[in-house]
């Protein structure tokens, strides 16, 4: 991703309300159900995905990502939303300066400004909404302008070979004919859609 005047905080905030959207559809006893992210149940990939807002609000505070846990630790079983909404109020004023856009940004895939970093931060909001999704409510329509722009930094960043090894991301996956882009998005990540 190269574009130097994007601003990928609305679109971040985007993507953390779907998120919100689709979390609101989280009962308890979905929980341990499996996600199409297959190394996490649907309780673990919440703690995930609330980690890593939690570890781009920390970058956005001048931190290192590594230095934030990547899940978010024991969470009620009723209280997901109301964790989402702690952090992505974190998030939002972490990321409210001007500044923080061109600041240097530490982050798994390395150092890069802030803006960058945080455009990788709205794909993987999107991609693991995905993933809630397919668990709580299979049909949910996703903000298709949202995935289109996901998808293109993926594809961007993510290159179809290789994967594995230090790449958390499995082979690129075929979608079906028609598929929405959210679903594309998901298949290039290498889930089985």
């Amino acid at each position: 991703m190269t574009d130097t005047a994007y601003d990928p905080r609305p679109d971040y905030l985007r993507a953390l309300d779907q998120l919100g959207k689709v979390v609101a559809l989280v009962t308890p006893d979905l929980l341990d159900r499996p996600t199409p992210c297959e190394e996490y149940d649907l309780r673990a990939l919440l703690s995930h995905t609330l980690g890593g807002i939690h570890r781009i609000a920390y970058v956005g505070e001048g931190g290192r990502s590594l230095d934030v846990a990547a899940a978010a630790g024991e969470i009620e079983d009723d209280g997901w939303g109301p964790a989402l909404e702690r952090a992505k109020a974190r998030a939002q004023a972490a990321w409210a300066a001007d500044g923080t856009l061109d600041r240097p940004a530490e982050v798994p895939w390395g150092r890069i400004p802030g803006r960058f970093a945080l455009a990788g931060y709205v794909m993987e909001a999107v991609t693991h909404t995905w993933d809630i999704a397919r668990v709580v409510d299979a049909s949910t329509v996703l903000d298709e302008e949202l995935a289109l722009g996901a998808l293109a930094v993926a594809e961007q960043v993510l290159p179809a070979e290789p994967r594995g090894g230090d790449l958390p991301f499995g082979p690129v996956r075929p979608a079906p004919e028609g598929a929405d882009a959210t679903t594309r998005l998901a298949a290039w990540l290498g889930r089985a859609v």
